[in-house]
């Protein structure tokens, strides 16, 4: 049960980072002109915050599982 759960951050986490990216493609990219080509890493890394978020606590929950396995 754990092992899904696992699985489940991590594919939660890709799915996250794939809409974060098409989130900033289909809002920016019709109106896309030198402010947004400046401000773009700053958007697109607050669109990616959600995936970090995910993968951060998948890697906290592999970390916790190799160690009790141990």
């Amino acid at each position: 049960m754990k092992e899904i759960f696992s699985h489940l951050l991590l594919a939660a986490s890709i799915l996250a980072s794939i809409a974060g990216v098409a989130a900033f493609v289909f809002l920016f990219a019709p109106n896309f002109n030198i402010y947004w080509l400046i401000l773009s890493p700053i958007i697109l890394a607050l669109y990616q915050t959600p995936a970090v978020f995910l993968y951060r606590l998948w890697k906290k929950r592999k970390r916790r599982e190799s160690c009790t396995k141990q």
